[in-house]
């Protein structure tokens, strides 16, 4: 095959050829032009997104199908699945869905997750052994439950001591694996970051004083704005008869949320694009996530960028290289403009298998 357009984030205009379900850079004969004008870009990266999570936990093998297909239909084809009970690991013997780089199973306390969805531990010091099963179970990530509401408190509060964190996260990185954590609130951001953490997803507890922290370890962050935007104000209403100290700490965070996810870009921390589908938001919502990147100030471009490009070089996976798997999208508008366009790729290339995408 052969497609031409103007390609991003350098808008040149590129031509590249799809051989043995790989790119090449270098013409070959009598391939059959499938795309001619437009924009091309790399495969779309969820970076926070959960395949086999249902609203209780463990979902059967053909639901997380269905849910990995839907993220392809809009052009997500490398997916960075942030914890599922659910082994999806024979979804890899599927070439028609997209690639997945897996963190296990969410690790927990007892009561401190949603039910189903983690495995918990009843003695902290349990977790650098966990982390280390949990490293031969996954792609190279881990995800650990930072925080949660704590009904003894009412509120949100850290499941993990700072000695236990640093002991964890140490095992992780000599197993060859980068770390990552749910934090919705203030106080469990100083003792992640200083250990050594490699990733916050949410943020949404962030000071000046923590960014700061994460300036000074080069720590990522992936927000999950649909999630945050959508949902807190859902999950505070549920709770505040029996929780308002909660309910009104859930409430502030999602009222200054944009403004210090907006203080992380600006001071410097490395930011990417992750739709939290899963549960309460539905796959394939990608394209809204990059959107509500630019209310941190992040230009379209950026914003297309940690979704893209910037997201795969991150993860290690390559973008339109000569010789890398042949995962793109062909749009015919530019898509930057917005989500109706990202969301409608008009041809989609995975593994070097053409898709016209199945959209509503």
């Amino acid at each position: 095959m052969h497609v031409r357009g103007v390609g991003l984030p350098d808008e040149d205009a590129i031509e590249l050829w799809v051989v043995d379900g790989r790119i090449s850079r270098e013409p070959i004969a009598n391939a059959d032009t499938v795309f001619d004008g437009g924009w091309i870009l790399p495969g779309l990266v969820d970076a926070h997104c959960h395949v086999g999570l249902g609203d209780h936990g463990e979902i059967p093998l053909d639901e997380a199908i269905a849910q990995a297909e839907a993220e392809r239909d809009v052009g997500a084809l490398l997916l960075r699945d942030c914890g599922s009970p659910t082994d999806t690991r024979s979804l890899d013997d599927h070439d028609d869905l997209p690639r997945i780089i897996r963190a296990g199973k969410h690790l927990a306390r007892p009561k401190r997750y949603q039910a189903g969805f983690s495995v918990e531990l009843e003695d902290e010091s349990e977790l650098p052994a966990a982390v280390a099963e949990q490293a031969r179970r996954g792609d190279g990530w881990i995800k650990l439950v930072g925080d949660w509401i704590d009904r003894s408190v009412g509120d949100l509060a850290p499941l993990w001591s700072d000695d236990v964190l640093k002991a964890a996260i140490d095992t992780a990185h000599a197993h060859g694996a980068r770390v990552t954590a749910h934090v919705f609130s203030e106080d469990a951001l100083p003792g992640l970051i200083s250990a050594g953490i490699d990733c916050i997803e949410h943020g949404t507890g962030l000071t000046d004083d923590t960014i700061e922290l994460m300036v000074e370890h080069r720590t990522v962050l992936v927000p999950t704005l649909v999630n945050i935007l959508e949902n807190f104000t859902g999950i505070a209403t549920k709770a505040a008869e029996r929780y308002p100290l909660y309910a009104a700490h859930m409430r502030e965070l999602r009222a200054r949320a944009l403004p210090r996810l907006a203080a992380a870009r600006d001071a410097g921390v490395p930011i990417y694009a992750g739709s939290d589908a899963g549960t309460m938001v539905a796959p394939g919502r990608i394209a809204d996530e990059v959107e509500a990147l630019k209310g941190i100030g992040m230009s379209p471009t950026e914003a297309l960028g940690a979704a893209c490009w910037d997201a795969r070089r991150w993860l290690g996976r390559p973008a339109l290289d000569h010789g890398a798997s042949a995962d793109l999208l062909c749009f015919s508008e530019d898509p930057r403009q917005g989500p109706a366009v990202l969301r409608r790729p008009d041809l989609v290339i995975l593994r070097g298998k053409t898709f016209r995408p199945r959209l509503g």
